[in-house]
């Protein structure tokens, strides 16, 4: 009996919808983080990148559960004397809501080699408009 190693030759990315209305954000992100990884695959290994494509419509329209949108804060630093900084979770979806998605899933990726990869492969849109309609399959309403 030999043993099944995939090989780069042998990976398919297939094409998700996600559509984010009404769902909760942590929620959803890891349901995204595990189609990026490609861990639903019946197929999988860790020294491949062979999770799929995502395409994530109405990222304005998540939800928190508790009080989050207040109290949940994301904090940078420049490097540079004086360069904290601190956004709300409601300041950020105000002014761009498709970092905070961003931002949720790749917190749930590895912090390895692929994850760049991977983040490159999830396309997130605010309003349900999107340019990967071939790609998904989906037919486009003609005039």
């Amino acid at each position: 009996m030999k043993t099944l190693t995939l090989k780069p030759t042998d990976l398919t990315h297939n094409w998700h919808l996600v559509d984010l209305e009404g769902q909760i954000l942590g929620r959803a992100a890891s349901k995204i983080a595990v189609l990026l990884l490609g861990k639903g695959k019946v197929i999988s290994g860790d020294h491949l990148d062979n999770g799929d494509f995502v395409v994530v419509i109405n990222a304005a329209k998540f939800k928190v559960t508790g009080n989050k949108l207040a109290d949940k804060t994301y904090y940078s630093h420049s490097g540079f004397p004086g360069g904290f900084r601190e956004i709300s979770l409601e300041q950020l979806k105000e002014k761009d809501p498709r970092k905070v998605i961003e931002k949720a899933v790749k917190g749930m990726l590895p912090k390895d080699k692929h994850q760049q990869t991977r983040m490159r492969r999830m396309k997130v849109y605010s309003d349900a408009n999107h340019p990967y309609a071939a790609q998904l399959g989906l037919n486009k309403k003609e005039n």
